[in-house]
């Protein structure tokens, strides 16, 4: 069974076609469909993500996954929420958001963060009942970057009972307790559930 992704992250596409391919699913990136990028015109995680999977599954005719994802800061009152991958403006740049988390959390005592991601499957475009998975990474924000991995805010996001920032940890270790991972094993269940 094909399922389109609308992403065209390498890195999720990989992540999302290990864990789907146990359940008969092979997974195409909408570019390989010519499926064009979706507009995320919402203010919301899973408003977004469910536009992004209803696109492409219009597009394609095919099943879709889709996600939304991003930085959620409890002293900024949310943000930059979903608004992350553009929080310092066009173009986007993961050095200039970071640089603008910091300043914008300068003087605040409360650094707790956590990313957000929301994924959503749609049988069809006009499914009535999509599968809407989430899952949530809780951390704080450091001022100084560590770390060499990962991508985004990944530097600053430090995980204090392990000591190190999500950009220190291994790929295999941070995909299984991601925000992504947990959203997506959350997915895997439902969908198994489902059939």
């Amino acid at each position: 069974m094909k399922l389109v992704v609308a992403s065209n992250n390498a890195g999720k596409l990989r992540e999302f076609g290990a864990l789907l391919a146990p359940l008969g699913w092979e997974t195409v990136p909408q570019s390989e469909l010519g499926v064009p990028e979706c507009a995320e015109p919402h203010h919301t995680f899973i408003e977004n993500a469910l536009e992004k999977a209803r696109h492409a599954a219009r597009c394609s005719g095919l099943p879709a996954l889709a996600d939304d994802s991003g930085l959620c800061v409890h002293a900024l009152g949310g943000a930059p929420g979903v608004y992350s991958a553009r929080y310092a403006g066009e173009p986007k740049s993961d050095a200039r958001n970071n640089q603008k988390l910091v300043a914008d959390l300068a003087g605040h005592a409360d650094r707790r963060a956590h990313y957000v991601c929301v994924l959503v499957f749609v049988r069809h475009a006009d499914d009535p009942q999509p599968i809407i998975a989430e899952g949530e990474w809780h951390g704080e924000i450091i001022d100084e970057a560590r770390g060499g991995g990962g991508f985004g805010y990944d530097p600053y996001f430090f995980l204090p009972e392990l000591g190190v920032t999500a950009a220190e940890l291994d790929a295999t270790e941070k995909n299984r307790r991601s925000h992504r991972g947990l959203a997506l094993q959350h997915l895997v269940e439902r969908l198994q559930t489902r059939r």
